[in-house]
């Protein structure tokens, strides 16, 4: 058995190594400075309590993107510096970030042994690649990523740090092999295990859903089926679960290849940047497809995100998780005995708070953070959950779950062509989401995305939508003035939280514009960026008359995406005459 020994390495603060809503996101070059990710790494160990770091378990892995094995061979170094007792990485260093959180909750070593947490390395849905973005993330013991009483205390680790430990004459480990390798060092015997990335995911998710009735609705003939990976960790995922364990053709899968920088393309599940699916779902303005399938997903690069597409049709994330929960306990075995709760972040369209008066749930509306679903989770108060940032979950783990939200999809799909697979035409995507308008009103919603935008002008223009709310007669002026048909303002505020769990209070999660008629404008700064800003405009308008909710969404909302602009100055502030994305 390999020997090491412990060392204490000088160095000093970087600074903005403060975790944003999902850790800490920056270009590789910036990662890559000496010293900067072992920094983050030690602020990180320095800030969780001795008994969840000594002779305890970690899991190493994340998305595979470039940068992600060097990352791995420190972190490996520096738990067993630290006196973790033995690190789990997925094979090849690929779990998705809902696999991270269900390999803590749910595997067993051979020992008898459960994570105490987790280090992904991801950046989500941002590009990958040697001038591209990676990211660090810390998860606790629940599985869900650290609470902001862990990251404040990161942060300001990082701000006073003098030396980092790591064991650097460890040798790298091979972790494209499955296996463990034993090592000695002062704290006795440490041990690293590489374990196939699915096992304990696909597991979970046979407990959840009926994967029977799932794979009879992909042995009809009618029905086609396509997964976009857009070259993520999904595809390891996709090629296990709809290939292997439902049956679906290797031709139903779409870049399921996981590469480093993605194929040089943009792993965000949206209309903009998973080109290929929405060509193939007759979406595309250049679409060669003469019959595209009956349902289309694509998955960004961690997998925690998710598009769903009908044949030549968009469902919106928020109107997903509304018919998720609406449909979750007649088609899915998990839910059987009924919800918990439902829960949507603030930006997060109102359909499901109309899902939930109907069927007399518990409702919550949280900040954007899946942390704040987690502590919701955690009390047993919520079950199914969602962003309109195309991320969906449940309570199975603390992480949206991207597969986990195309499979619930699946569920419904089979549970309303039960008795239509041998000769009725199918129960389309299209026809569910359009019986749910029917059923429960549609909420016509959009999101514009002004990506890398001057930092400063980007805080210019919140300050300036936070003044304006102290003067309604003179925004329903500016209304007004842009279209006379849209409905005065109501309400106007910067929302806060208070958690109904731990109490504790967050502020600045948003702007918010409450309109007469249910109407609402949100704006946001997120913190999913690497570098300058990103302004999140939301814009949602609720029609509940039938003969009215079939309109194009952005023909319906035009008035009130006029109106935001006007309001918050975005091209005097921005120079930005229009959004890099809209969803």
């Amino acid at each position: 058995m390999a020997t090491f020994k412990v060392s204490r390495i000088d160095t000093k603060p970087y600074d903005g190594q403060k975790p944003g809503t999902s850790g800490l996101r920056k270009k590789v070059k910036v990662f890559a400075q000496p010293h900067y990710l072992q920094n983050f790494v030690q602020a990180t160990f320095n800030a969780l309590t001795a008994d969840r770091i000594k002779g305890k378990t970690l899991v190493v892995s994340g998305d595979g993107r470039y940068y992600s094995k060097d990352a791995i061979q420190i972190i490996i170094k520096m738990s067993a510096a630290n006196g973790v007792k033995r690190v789990w990485v997925g094979q090849s260093g690929l779990l998705s970030t809902p696999a991270v959180s269900a390999v803590i909750r749910e595997r067993v070593g051979k020992d008898g042994s459960k994570a105490s947490g987790a280090f992904i390395l991801t950046a989500s849905h941002n590009p990958g690649g040697p001038t591209e973005d990676f990211g660090i993330k810390y998860n606790m013991e629940n599985g869900g990523p650290a609470p902001e009483g862990v990251t404040d205390k990161i942060y300001e680790n990082s701000t006073t740090i003098k030396e980092y430990l790591i064991a650097e004459d460890l040798p790298d480990v091979d972790i494209s092999k499955i296996g463990s390798t034993s090592f000695s060092g002062p704290d006795g015997e440490f041990e690293v295990e590489i374990f196939d990335s699915t096992d304990t995911y696909v597991k979970l998710m046979k407990s959840i859903f009926d994967f029977e009735a799932i794979k009879k609705l992909l042995a009809c003939p009618k029905f086609t089926f396509c997964y976009d990976a857009l070259h993520g960790v999904a595809g390891v995922y996709a090629k296990r679960i709809f290939i292997e364990e439902l049956g679906a053709s290797e031709s139903s899968l779409l870049n399921c290849t996981p590469k480093e920088d993605f194929g040089g393309g943009h792993p965000d599940p949206n209309l903009t940047y998973a080109k290929e699916l929405v060509q193939r779902m007759g979406l595309s303005k250049s679409n060669s497809e003469s019959e595209p399938p009956e349902f289309g997903a694509a998955a960004d690069g961690d997998a925690d995100r998710n598009m769903i597409l009908g044949k030549r049709f968009f469902v919106t994330p928020s109107d997903s998780v509304a018919i998720i929960a609406a449909n979750a306990v007649e088609a899915i075995p998990y839910f059987s005995g009924g919800l918990k709760g439902v829960a949507r972040s603030m930006p997060t369209s109102a359909a499901l708070d109309v899902v939930a008066k109907a069927l007399n749930l518990k409702f919550f509306e949280v900040p954007t953070g899946w942390k704040f679903f987690g502590n919701l989770m955690d009390a047993g108060q919520c079950s199914v959950c969602g962003e309109e940032s195309f991320g969906t979950g449940s309570d199975h783990v603390r992480e949206k779950d991207g597969i986990w939200a195309v499979l619930a999809w699946l569920s419904i799909l089979a549970q309303k062509n039960k008795y239509k697979l041998d000769g009725e035409k199918l129960v389309t995507v299209e026809d569910i989401v359009r019986q749910h308008w029917a059923t429960y009103g549609r909420h016509y919603y959009t999101r514009y995305d002004y990506e890398n935008v001057d930092a400063g002008g980007a805080k210019e223009l919140m300050a300036h939508l936070v003044n304006l709310q102290s003067d309604l007669p003179q925004v329903n002026k500016i209304v007004k003035k842009v279209n006379s048909a849209v409905s005065n303002v109501i309400n106007a505020d910067e929302f806060e939280y208070t958690d109904p769990v731990d109490g504790s209070i967050s502020k600045h999660q948003g702007i918010r514009y409450l309109f007469e008629d249910g109407s609402r404008l949100v704006f946001r700064l997120s913190g999913t960026g690497s570098e300058g800003a990103t302004i999140r405009v939301y814009i949602e308008q609720y029609e509940n008359d039938s003969s009215k909710t079939g309109r194009d969404s952005q023909e319906a909302l035009k008035p009130l995406v006029e109106v935001a602009l006007e309001l918050s100055k975005m091209q005097e502030f921005t120079g930005r005459s229009e959004p890099t994305v809209i969803t």
